[in-house]
C-alpha cells in the first residue's frame, strides 16, 4: 500500500435523502481532510444519487474514508479511483471586458489556442466556457489574466469510470439490478 500523498476520486451512491451531504462532509471534516472538488447529480438510476468527491490523500486514509462512508445510512456504496483508472472533466467560466477584443485578434487566437468558446457577448463583458482538466483551465485563466477577468468559476470534478461501474456489479450481486448507462 502506498504512502505517497495523491489525487484520489471517490464516487458514493446514495439515496437521495436531505441532510446526507453534511454526514458525508462531516467525515472528512472530523479527519481535518480539505475536499478539493465535490459535485453531486443523479447517477445513471434515477433512484440514485451520485457524489464525486477529489481529495488528496494517502491509499490507506482513502481505503479507511471509503470504509466509514460505506457505513452511513443511506449509502449504497463507496469507491475510490486514481485518476488513471477514470476519465474526468471540469468547466470553467471567464467573465473578461468586452474590450479586450476590440485590440485586435489576440484574445480570439488565445480562445482558439485553449479550445475554449465565447458563450455570451453583452455591452460591458464577454463570457468565454473551457473545458478540461484542472491544470488546462488554470492555464487559461492564467493567460487571460493579462486582459483582465471580472470574474472565474470553475465547476468540480465529473468522472466516469474507464471500466465498467463497479455499481452495477455490486447491486446485481445483491439482487438489485441497475440499467446500463
Amino acid at each position: 500500500m502506498s504512502t505517497e500523498i495523491t489525487n484520489y476520486t471517490i464516487t458514493v451512491f446514495t439515496e437521495d435523502q436531505a441532510g446526507l451531504l453534511s454526514r458525508v462532509v462531516g467525515i472528512f471534516n472530523r479527519r481535518n481532510l480539505s475536499i478539493a472538488s465535490l459535485t453531486t447529480s443523479q447517477s445513471s438510476d434515477p433512484t440514485i444519487h451520485r457524489f464525486t468527491i477529489v481529495v488528496k490523500v494517502t491509499e490507506e486514509m482513502v481505503i479507511k474514508l471509503v470504509a466509514q462512508l460505506d457505513k452511513q445510512v443511506d449509502v449504497l456504496k463507496a469507491f475510490y479511483y486514481e485518476d488513471s483508472e477514470i476519465v474526468h472533466q471540469e468547466i470553467a467560466l471567464y467573465k473578461v471586458p468586452v474590450d479586450v477584443f476590440s485590440n485586435g485578434s489576440e484574445v480570439e487566437q488565445l480562445i482558439r489556442k485553449h479550445n475554449a468558446r465565447v458563450l455570451l457577448i453583452e455591452p460591458e463583458y464577454v463570457v468565454i466556457e473551457k473545458t478540461g482538466h484542472e491544470q488546462e483551465t488554470n492555464a487559461l485563466l492564467d493567460d487571460l489574466r493579462q486582459f483582465g477577468i471580472y470574474e472565474f468559476v470553475r465547476s468540480g470534478r465529473v468522472a466516469i469510470v474507464k471500466p465498467m461501474e463497479r455499481l452495477n456489479n455490486y447491486l446485481a450481486t445483491m439482487g438489485k439490478g441497475i440499467s446500463s448507462s
